[in-house]
């Protein structure tokens, strides 16, 4: 089918309008990535398109800093386990809701899905994370969030477009709930629990709030967190950690603009890496072949 010159024109519009948007998406970190690059001397006068003066020296010294490793391994542990806690718990939900079996089924899931609509507030939630002893304690990082309506929806509907032949003759051969949950259902849903995969790590690698109301030990303290401090109100603090033992021409090249910018793309870095990689696991006709006869 060939071309009109105003199909060209409109398709040529479109990916200059594209292009725009994604340029227009991706700027800011590559601002606050060129400026992380550049020499305290060049951020101040400005840097727009290309590092100027080249240094990793506000790297060296976000790392130098013993409290943002401590935080990273927080914030890893919160996600890797907060992640595996939320997919297994919700997946589980999902499935069972789909059960014409399970006593109150349809009560449920309607409560589940109340959820999403209503919120009891921030008092009510502290009262509740409080009085289930979950101040200063790494469990509140993920035991709050184990179930997610949202993932419930995705994954129910899911697996509900999967034949029912495919579970029936799992129990024909004497396969019990959780052996067709676990051998059957789980493999199929690879698509969807990836989907939700990356989502749940997303929110968990970006969360502070939990860490900001409930969470005092220094311990305890996740990078997100430490970014916020570092951005408000601890820049000052943070300043003379990164700048201790230096001499004084030296310590005069670290300014607190670069370090945070620097402290931006370590926090942001990790979900910049894993994304990709987990994008690959969004694929199609995983059912080809399932039902066979």
């Amino acid at each position: 089918m060939k071309l009109g010159a105003k199909d060209y024109a409109l398709k040529t519009l479109n990916i200059l309008l594209l292009l725009i948007v994604a340029v227009v998406c991706a700027y800011p970190f590559y601002f606050i990535i060129i400026n992380a690059l550049s020499s305290a001397k060049e951020i101040t006068k400005g840097v727009y398109l290309f590092p100027r003066s080249f240094t990793l020296l506000y790297f060296q010294k976000v790392f130098a800093m013993p409290s943002v490793l401590h935080a990273a391994l927080i914030s890893l542990a919160r996600t890797v386990a907060g992640t595996a806690l939320t997919v297994f718990c919700s997946a589980l939900l999902g499935y069972m809701v789909t059960k014409r079996t399970l006593p109150f089924r349809k009560a449920i899931y309607r409560f589940v899905i109340v959820t999403m609509y209503l919120s009891a507030g921030l008092i009510p939630w502290y009262i509740v994370m409080m009085s289930l002893g979950l101040k200063n304690n790494f469990l509140l990082y993920i035991l709050p969030s184990s179930v997610v309506a949202f993932y419930v929806v995705l994954i129910k509907t899911y697996i509900e477009s999967i034949p029912a032949s495919v579970e029936e003759s799992a129990e024909i051969d004497g396969a019990g709930t959780f052996t067709v949950f676990f051998r059957i259902i789980v493999p199929l849903c690879i698509p969807i629990l990836a989907c939700v995969t990356v989502f749940c790590a997303v929110n968990q690698w970006n969360s502070w709030v939990d860490n900001f109301y409930l969470v005092s030990d220094p311990n305890l303290t996740t990078l997100q967190y430490l970014l916020y401090g570092l951005l408000k109100s601890n820049m000052a603090g943070a300043l003379t950690q990164a700048t201790a033992g230096l001499a004084l021409d030296q310590a005069k090249k670290v300014t607190p603009q670069g370090l945070q910018y620097a402290m931006t793309v370590v926090t942001a870095l990790p979900i910049l890496v894993v994304y990709p990689v987990m994008q690959r696991f969004f694929i199609k006709g995983i059912m080809l072949g399932a039902v066979k006869g």
